[in-house]
């Protein structure tokens, strides 16, 4: 991948204030594909001590956002147009990790998918996956 389209991908997961706050790193980055993880924080669970759907879906979404971001020309930014979740098991681990991947690129529209999978003592249980329609945008 190109270094600076590399960078400019980095650096758009960077600005979000989300991902930060749930304390989510970019662990992976190639053309079409993205890997975003995060710790399940004690903030982030649901009433039953697993992974608050929430953050599932947030992880989810980013990381087939940013795998379309790869795709498209540089200077662009990336909006869901829309997106759906499947929920497969409860997210009990420690971490969370969530690879996008597009499925079909386009310039109008860009089809992803994405995979969450739980994480405990190095074990991993696929426990969603995402589809979703992406949308180039200018940057303002």
């Amino acid at each position: 991948m190109d270094p600076d389209r590399a960078r400019a991908v980095r650096d758009s997961f960077a600005a979000q204030s989300l991902m930060a706050t749930l304390g989510a790193s970019m662990t992976a980055l190639s053309p079409g594909r993205a890997v975003i993880e995060a710790p399940i924080l004690p903030g982030a669970l649901q009433q039953h001590g697993y992974a608050h759907a929430g953050l599932t879906f947030a992880l989810g979404d980013s990381a087939a956002g940013y795998a379309a971001l790869t795709t498209m020309p540089a200077g662009s930014e990336v909006l869901t147009a829309e997106i759906k979740i499947n929920l497969l098991a409860p997210g009990a681990g420690d971490r969370l990790i969530a690879t996008g991947r597009v499925v079909k690129p386009g310039r109008r529209l860009v089809v992803v998918t994405a995979e969450v999978e739980a994480e405990r003592a190095g074990a991993r249980r696929l426990i969603a996956v995402l589809q979703g329609t992406m949308v180039p945008i200018a940057p303002d």
